[in-house]
Order: structure tokens, then C-alpha cells, then sequence
């Protein structure tokens, strides 16, 4: 047989094919001799004296000359070296370029970092412009104050080594790059006169994160919203790889970011002899691009799809740090990324080049000997504290409170039934009308499927480059991206504001490490003294796993409970309100809560609502109660205790209670609800938990337990650890189990259907019970047979039984 031929691939184009007129869309400015010589010295012993400290800030310790008077010996090095330098001298120039427009022209401004692993560049620049002691007098701006700044850097007790909420001015810590972009377009929502400088690294520019969040300003209008001016920082290098922007040519980044991709303006900087004077003037021009589009829009004249200013930032790595050390390259190369000098507490030739390196800077021509900045370094320094960057009261005093109707009036006919998410669209409607500048949705493309479109009766979608959505005002942000959505959130909710996360369940997870990374930034802001408390995150979680009618077994996973669980008790809060009205109660209290993460879990279908909103209220308040009406003789002296946690769960052991009504009349059956999923914690571990003896009143001291939840039983096995007696406890929950199929047989799938209930109830009732003990195993069997049954016929109808989900009745 002759030998296949493979066809060959067509090869990629070459990018130096790009035809140069791709180049015309990037801006040309002329910026030789743009600062005045007072300006450019002032720049450019700020940008030394930051870059003095940032790097003395890794290596040098407590015995350190910090004003180097003295030559450097092994002693001088911290026994453990920790940082990231190769960012830091491009962070540096940008702050230092801020300061002075700021100082120029009073811009509001923020500063969002995202390779916030360039902590030592922040703190510096924060130091020099008294920042620092403004919030923590114990770093004053002297040799006392920049002593304690460069020896407790990433050492026990001291800053750490990203950015966090201990770092004046931040609202981004930027440890899990690619969300900077989207907190950035968040924070400027809703603020008119803010602008927020955002550096996107360029490894953080590799994340899909990142590459949905460049489309973000096209929810941003211009009349009612700040704006965000992108930095691209292409340095070239991650840790040991070339980045994919660093390796682009103009040609490439052009044709990306400019009206032929994402749509920006761009202006590349990359004329090393000339940075300084280049970056001025790009900035100058950015910012009255800025200002011409939202002019336009606030006089009424706005401009259409307007193609919003970008920068990119081409410096080699750790600019300025040591050029070459053991014959490898070091500047300009990926060493440089972390620590450039890793040996010096050992090594003689790497102590020589450290300092060789910081006396590059000529410290002592940059302070005092009282380790004062000298006035040509403070001179490009807004003279107005509230100017300052790691002042701006954006980022740690501007909550505003959220107004809310009350629920009570939204709240549906007790018997009926009615879907939970309907009836807070038309709360959220009510919220969206008393707030109309401090509130909004942040929606990954699933409201109306959600069943909160009631919220469309007074608002829109924001999407401005949409002619029926441009420039109106909507509350409501969906871009099929929930990264940008979290991250927007963020933003949005560090700067003052209050906004909502709906999704569809099984999504949630994939901004799960997004949460958790902004729940440690609230630890550590509750921990700090003068941050002030700021709204909870708030998230809806539905098209729950139970009703998955039409989508498959992808579209299942409660995961984000756990999520949540395994956070901080302090900021962790955890709800599955069981009908319409108690679902009310709880956004109503999450909405005017503040620093939690609050998760709210709840049905869009039609299902019972089981109580009125007195009830409703009295029960969210104990966060769980016994039911009464489904308990016998009301739930006094049970031999079993049954417990719904979720709606769909509540349904089935309310459903078993009436079926052991009818075939084990002799068990004494007690049902409850749990609402607020944190009162089961063991006493003193969570601020909701219930005390001993609460626990024992509500669900016995020895008798057998049976929950019914709607998450993956593990974390309530979690959560019941520490309480006492727990070999009564039985659990079903979701079990990674269904398809395409009936309700039903979701249930039963997942062991979590009525007659699963029923079963562990009689036999947990037969341990106490010797009159069901007697006939627990026949009647064990005929629930098992009946089960089977309903199986049946759903496969052969390809439907439930009419009438299954009926509400229950008792006689």
C-alpha cells in the first residue's frame, strides 16, 4: 500500500505581513521636551526614590544602613528574601505620572494594580506621599518611618508581599491575576468624576478573565459613569516563560486593541530614552479623550460606540535593577521577575552587585540624613491629602446605605404557590426605584431566565453599544461572562455601593476562587482600623439542580455552598429560605448587610408558600423552626426528627410527613426547616450558631435525625461536627446524579424524594418506637415498591405523575 499523505496545516501569517497601515490606528504624539526641566527632575527623583525603597524593601533588615552610609555586609540581608522586583520599577512610573496630573489638573483618581505581587513599588510611592502615616502612624515620613518600612516587609508582623486591604488606596489585591480590568470598570460605576488608572500586567493579560473584561467599557456610560483608563504593562516575562504580549510587535498589539479588535484608542510608549516626557503626554492626552466623550454625553450630544483611550507601557523587566549577575542576563529577562539576587545573604558576588545596584539610586541625594524626601522628590505629590492616591475616601469610606422597601408588602397569599425569584423581582423593582444611583444587578445573561425581569418595569440593560439600551441608565449589567460580572461587583461594592450576583447554579463555581480571594481582602479589611465597613457581595443561586427540566447533568452542582462554608464564619452567610416570603425576608436583611458574603439559594418555579409573612419573619429571625402544621401533635415529644434545608428538600420531607400520616400513623414525627444554613455549626464557631441547649430543644438530645439538603452532604456533615450524639444523624443531599428527566425523578435519582424520607424515618422511628419497629421492615418495603412505581411510569410517560408537587394536605 502507497503511504498516507498528510495534507500540512496552512501556516500562521507572519506578523511582519501585517499590512503597515495597521499602524495609522495607533496615536502618534510629539513628546520631546513635553515636561518642563523642573517637572522631568521632580519625576525622576520620585521614580529613584520609589524604586530605592521598593528594592531595599526585599533584601535589606532590621541592622540595615537603609540610607546605605555604610557598606553592605551578609548581616544586612533578611534570613528569607521574598518579593517580586520585575514589576515594580513600571508601577512605580505610572504612580509617579499620576501624582503629577493629579497635582495638575485635580483629578479624582484610583489606582488599581493588577500584579499586585509589586507590593514594594505601591508602599514606597504611599510612603513618600505620606499615605502611610496618615493610617498607620507608626510609618511616619522620616528615617524612623522608612526604617520600619524597609525592615518589616515580608517579614512576621509586616506588610505581606501582594497588595492587600492593609495597603492604603487599594481596592484590588491582585494575587489571582485577571480580574483588575473588571474591579476597575465596576469602581467607576455610578462615580462620574472618577478615573481609574488600571496596570494590567502582561501575564495577567493572558487570562480569559482579562480577555472578556476589555470589553467592559461597553457598559460604561459616559454621563452617569467615571471612566477607566487601561495601562497594558509589557514587560516581556512571567516567572520563567516570555509573556504572549511581550513577544507582540506594534503591528499586533495595534491590530488587537485598536477599532479593528477591541475597539480602543492606543498609544504605545516604548521610547526608553524618552519614557518620561512620552508617558506625560500620553497620559495628558488619554485623559482629555476621556473628557471629550463624556462632555459629549453630558451635554447631550453623545458620541455613538466612542473608541475609549488605552495605553501600553513597553519597559524591560525590573528596569533599573542589576543588569547581569553569574554571566546570565538579569534586567530584561524573566530573573528579574522575583527576587533578581536570591544568593546575597550568602553570596559575596551577589552582595557586591546588590550594593552596587541601590547605590545606583545615590540615596543620600534623595533624603535627609532625618530620611526626609528633599522637595524636588515631593514635588510631582498632590499638595491635597484627599487627592492622594492612597487617600481617596473611594476606597475605604464611601458606603452609602441601601434603601429598601419593606418586603412585607411584596409578600404572597400563605397556601398558594409562587415562584421565590418572581416575587423579589418585584422587591428588586422597588430597590432599583429608591436607589437609582447606588444599586445594580450584575447578571451573566440569565435575568429574565431567572424569573427577575420584573426589574425591566423601571430600568434597562446597560450594554451602550446596544441602540435600545445606549445611554439610559439601566441598572442591569449581563455579559455572558461571570468573571467580568464578579469582578465589576467588586469594584463596585469596595467603592460604596451595593449591588446583586443572580446565576444560574451550576455557574457560580467558576468565579468560585474570585470570592474567595475578595473574602480574605474583607478579613483583613475588618482587621484594619481605619478601612470602614462596605456592602456584603451578594449572590442568588438558582436553576437549582432540582428543577433542571430542560438542561443535563452539566447544569448541576451545588458546589458554591461549600464555597461559601469554608470561608471566615465572621463574613460567611448561607440561606435557602423555604418559600416566596421567606425568601423576601432574607434579601431584604443581605441587601442592607455589610461586609458579609451572603448567599441566597431559592427555586424559580412555582412552589408553596408554607408561610405568612409574620411566620416568615419570626422563622428567618431563628433561622430554623418547626413546622407545626406538618409535625404530629406539634412535633411534641417526636420518635424522629425530619429537616428540610431547601425548598425543593422542605417539599419532600413535608411530603413524607403526610405519608407516614398514612402509613406509620404511630410515629411521632417532628418536622423543621433550616433557613440559615450557619446555625448548625457547633456552638461558638459561627456568630449564628445555635447554643447547646437551642440545638437540643430543636432537635432533641437522642432522638433520630433525618436531613433532607440540598447540597452535597459532606458539608453538613461538616457543619454538624462538634454537636453531640451524631451516630442518630442520617444525611441525603445531591449525589452527582440526573440528566435530562422529570422533576421527580431528579429526586429520586438523588435519594431525596419523599419515600426516601419516609423510609429513614420509620426506621430511625423503630430504634424508639417498638409499635413501628413492628412493622417498620413491611412498610420500609411497600414505600420502596411505591417508589419504584412513580419510576415507572415517568420512563414510560416521559413525565411525573399529575398532581405530585400538590401541596400536601394533613388531616
Amino acid at each position: 500500500m502507497p503511504a498516507q499523505q498528510i495534507s500540512q496545516p496552512n501556516p500562521p501569517p507572519d506578523p511582519s505581513l501585517l499590512p503597515d497601515s495597521i499602524l495609522d490606528y495607533a496615536v502618534e504624539l510629539d513628546t520631546k521636551d513635553y515636561l518642563s526641566s523642573e517637572e522631568l527632575d521632580g519625576i525622576r527623583k520620585f521614580r529613584r526614590a520609589a524604586d530605592y525603597i521598593a528594592a531595599a524593601m526585599i533584601f535589606l533588615n532590621d541592622s540595615s544602613s537603609v540610607l546605605l552610609e555604610n557598606d553592605l555586609t551578609h548581616d544586612n540581608i533578611k534570613p528569607r528574601l521574598l518579593g517580586h522586583w520585575g514589576t515594580c520599577p513600571g508601577l512605580v512610573m505610572v504612580y509617579a505620572h499620576l501624582n503629577r496630573i493629579i497635582r495638575k489638573t485635580g483629578l479624582e483618581a484610583l489606582y488599581v494594580v493588577g500584579p499586585g505581587h509589586g507590593a514594594p513599588a505601591i508602599l514606597s510611592c504611599l510612603w513618600l506621599e505620606d499615605s502611610l502615616s496618615t493610617f498607620l502612624p507608626e510609618y511616619p515620613r522620616n528615617l524612623t518611618g522608612l526604617h520600619k518600612l524597609i525592615s518589616s516587609f515580608s517579614v512576621p508582623g509586616g506588610f505581606p508581599s501582594h497588595i492587600n486591604a492593609q495597603t492604603p488606596g487599594a481596592i484590588h489585591e491582585g494575587g489571582e491575576l485577571g480580574y483588575a480590568l473588571s474591579v476597575s470598570f465596576g469602581a467607576v460605576m455610578d462615580n462620574p468624576d472618577l478615573v481609574v488608572a488600571c496596570v494590567v500586567g502582561d501575564g495577567e493579560a493572558e487570562t480569559g478573565p482579562t480577555a472578556a473584561a476589555w470589553h467592559a467599557y461597553k457598559y460604561i456610560d459616559p454621563a452617569e459613569s467615571g471612566a477607566v483608563l487601561p495601562i497594558l504593562h509589557a514587560n516581556g516575562f512571567k516567572i520563567s516563560e516570555r509573556t504572549i504580549f511581550g513577544v507582540m510587535d506594534d503591528k499586533e498589539i495595534t491590530a488587537l486593541f485598536t477599532q479593528v479588535g477591541y475597539g480602543y484608542q492606543v498609544r504605545i510608549i516604548s521610547d526608553l530614552p524618552n519614557l518620561d516626557n512620552d508617558i506625560a503626554a500620553s497620559m495628558e492626552w488619554a485623559l482629555t479623550e476621556i473628557k471629550k466623550i463624556q462632555t459629549a454625553a453630558r451635554t447631550g450630544n453623545p458620541i455613538v460606540k466612542p473608541r475609549w483611550p488605552m495605553l501600553v507601557l513597553r519597559t524591560p523587566k525590573g528596569l533599573s535593577g542589576p543588569k547581569t549577575i553569574h554571566g546570565e542576563i538579569v534586567e530584561g529577562s524573566f530573573h528579574s521577575h522575583q527576587v533578581p539576587l536570591p544568593l546575597t545573604k550568602a553570596s559575596g558576588e551577589e552582595l557586591a552587585a546588590l550594593q552596587e545596584w541601590l547605590a545606583s539610586y545615590k540615596p543620600q541625594e534623595l533624603f535627609t540624613k532625618e530620611g526626609v524626601p528633599i522637595d524636588a522628590v515631593l514635588s510631582v505629590i498632590p499638595d491635597v491629602n484627599t487627592k492622594k492616591l492612597g487617600q481617596k475616601k473611594e476606597s475605604y469610606a464611601a458606603y452609602t446605605p441601601l434603601l429598601t422597601p419593606d418586603w412585607t408588602e411584596h409578600c404572597v397569599e400563605k397556601g398558594t404557590q409562587e415562584s421565590c425569584m418572581k416575587v423579589i423581582g418585584h422587591f428588586l423593582k422597588e430597590v432599583v426605584n429608591e436607589n437609582p444611583k447606588t444599586f445594580r444587578i450584575f447578571s451573566p445573561d440569565e435575568l429574565v431566565s431567572n424569573k427577575l425581569d420584573a426589574v425591566f418595569d423601571v430600568t434597562g440593560r446597560n450594554f451602550q453599544w446596544d441602540v435600545a439600551s445606549r445611554g439610559q441608565g439601566g441598572r442591569v449589567v449581563e455579559i455572558l461572562s461571570e468573571h467580568t460580572c464578579q469582578g465589576m461587583l467588586q469594584g463596585y461594592t469596595l467603592t460604596g455601593r451595593t449591588g446583586l450576583f443572580p446565576s444560574y447554579e451550576a455557574f457560580l463555581g467558576i468565579i468560585h476562587t474570585m470570592m474567595v480571594q475578595y473574602s480574605k481582602f474583607s478579613k483583613m479589611a475588618a482587621e484594619t482600623s481605619w478601612r470602614q465597613p462596605c456592602g456584603s457581595l451578594n449572590y442568588i443561586e438558582t436553576s437549582t439542580w432540582t428543577r433542571q427540566e430542560h438542561n443535563g447533568f452539566s447544569h448541576q452542582n451545588p458546589s458554591f455552598i461549600g464555597a461559601v462554608l469554608n470561608l471566615k464564619p465572621t463574613f460567611a452567610r448561607v440561606y435557602l429560605p423555604p418559600d416566596a416570603n421567606c425568601f423576601l425576608s432574607t434579601i431584604s436583611h443581605c441587601l442592607r448587610a455589610k461586609n458579609y458574603i451572603n448567599l441566597m439559594v431559592g427555586s424559580k418555579q412555582p412552589t408553596p408558600v408554607w408561610l405568612s409573612p409574620e411566620e416568615a419573619d419570626q422563622h428567618c429571625i431563628a433561622g430554623a423552626s418547626v413546622w407545626k402544621f406538618a409535625s404530629v401533635d406539634n412535633g411534641v415529644d417526636p420518635d424522629v426528627v425530619l429537616v428540610g434545608i431547601g425548598v425543593e428538600m422542605t417539599f419532600e420531607v413535608i411530603a413524607a410527613a403526610a405519608l407516614l400520616r398514612i402509613h406509620a400513623p404511630e410515629l411521632r414525627v417532628r418536622v423543621i426547616n433550616v433557613t440559615d444554613l450557619m446555625i448548625l455549626l457547633d456552638t461558638g464557631l459561627h456568630p449564628h450558631s445555635l447554643s447547646h441547649e437551642a440545638f437540643k430543644s430543636l432537635f432533641t438530645e437522642d432522638r433520630p435525625i433525618h436531613f433532607n439538603y440540598h447540597g452535597y452532604p459532606i458539608e453538613l456533615k461538616g457543619l454538624l461536627f462538634g454537636r453531640p450524639n451524631l451516630h442518630r444523624v442520617t444525611i441525603d443531599g445531591y449525589a452527582e446524579e440526573g440528566t435530562t428527566t422529570s422533576l421527580f425523578d431528579m429526586m429520586i435519582a438523588n435519594h431525596t424524594d419523599r419515600f426516601n424520607v419516609a423510609i429513614n424515618a420509620i426506621r430511625g422511628g423503630a430504634t424508639v418506637n417498638s409499635a413501628v419497629a413492628a412493622y417498620a421492615h413491611e412498610k420500609c418495603s411497600y414505600l420502596r415498591h411505591l417508589k419504584q412505581k412513580e419510576r415507572d411510569y415517568i420512563l414510560a410517560n416521559g413525565k411525573d405523575h399529575d398532581g405530585i408537587f400538590d401541596t400536601p394536605v394533613f388531616n
